[in-house]
């Protein structure tokens, strides 16, 4: 990829605010955020980058290796897709779908993983009322 195209590619994630994306690195670590996460879980850059992505799960779902599975599977597969609720900064929670990729270097070895939620609250809730 060229400069110019690296660059517009770059501005077109961070733009990008009604996803939340963003790349792990291959032990579930935030490597970076775009602004849709800032604007879907309430945490700045410098807040989430180096923690672990299993803050946006509950409790319950962390005591259940839940992030870890989903991490497994993208790994062993390449990607893992599923529905839940999540857990913003403040306590929230909001329903999200998932989508993790595994990210392979040149050599086939694992450098990470590209994770995408949308918020889908208002789906579900029009959803429940059907």
């Amino acid at each position: 990829m060229d400069k110019n195209a690296d660059v517009m590619y770059r501005l077109l994630v961070q733009s990008v605010i009604d996803y939340a994306i963003y790349m792990l690195k291959p032990d579930g670590t935030v490597a970076n955020w775009n602004a849709g996460a800032q604007r879907a879980k309430g945490y700045t850059p410098d807040e989430i980058v180096g923690k672990h992505f299993s803050l946006f799960y509950s409790e319950n779902d962390r005591l259940n290796g839940v992030p870890q599975r989903g991490l497994d599977t993208a790994a062993r597969t390449g990607s893992f897709e599923t529905e839940g609720w999540r857990y913003r900064k403040d306590g929230s929670a909001f329903w999200a779908h998932v989508v993790i990729d595994a990210i392979r270097g040149p050599h086939g070895e694992l450098i990470g993983f590209a994770k995408i939620t949308r918020d889908c609250t208002e789906q579900q809730a029009q959803q429940r009322k059907e």
